[in-house]
C-alpha cells in the first residue's frame, strides 16, 4: 500500500510504502488507541524494552515520541513499522543492512531503486535458505521412513 505523507523535518509530501501489521497483530491493539508505552509495546510485539531502545540507538526507529516527562511514546505506525523489522529480522538481513533500509525509507521517493534492490537481495536470500531447508527435509524424510520401515520390520519378526 503507498500513502502520502507530510516529513515533520521538510514539510515536504512524499509518496511512501506503508508496514501493514499483520491482522492478528492489530487486534490485539485496543481500538482507537494511537499512543502507547514501551510497556505496552514489549507486550504487543514480545521484543524487550532493551532491544526497542537499541533500534532507536542504531537509528532502526530514530523518530520515537515523547511525553511531556521524556517517556517514550509509540504509534499504530511504529507498531507497523516493527512488524516489518521483524519480518526482516527473520529473513536473515544483517542489522546493518536493516538500517540501511530505514535510512532510505527515511530520504524518501528517490531511493525506491535502492530499497528495491536491498528487498530483492534479500528476497534471493531467503528463497536459497528455503532451498536449502527442503533438500534438508528431504533428508530427514528419508531418514523417518527408513526408521519406520526398520521399526515395523523389527516389530513384524519379534511377532513370528
Amino acid at each position: 500500500m503507498t500513502v502520502m505523507e507530510t516529513t515533520a523535518e521538510t514539510g515536504t509530501s512524499t509518496r511512501s510504502d506503508t508496514c501493514a501489521a499483520p491482522t492478528e497483530e492489530r487486534r490485539r491493539r485496543p481500538d482507537g488507541q494511537d499512543n502507547y508505552t514501551i510497556s505496552e509495546v514489549v507486550a504487543f510485539t514480545g521484543l524487550s524494552a532493551h532491544t526497542l531502545r537499541w533500534y532507536e540507538r542504531i537509528g532502526l526507529m530514530p523518530h520515537i515520541d515523547r511525553s511531556h516527562t521524556g517517556q517514550r511514546r509509540y504509534s499504530n505506525r511504529d507498531l507497523d513499522w516493527l512488524g516489518l523489522v521483524g519480518k526482516l529480522r527473520l529473513t536473515g538481513m544483517p542489522v546493518a543492512d536493516m538500517v540501511r533500509y530505514a535510512e532510505l525509507v527515511r530520504e524518501g521517493d528517490h531511493t525506491y531503486i535502492e530499497r528495491y534492490e536491498l528487498l530483492e537481495a534479500t528476497r534471493r536470500d531467503v528463497k536459497a535458505r528455503i532451498a536449502e531447508l527442503q533438500d534438508t527435509l528431504a533428508v530427514l524424510d528419508r531418514k523417518i521412513n527408513f526408521y519406520a520401515d526398520a521399526g515395523r520390520a523389527l516389530a513384524s519378526e519379534r511377532s513370528r
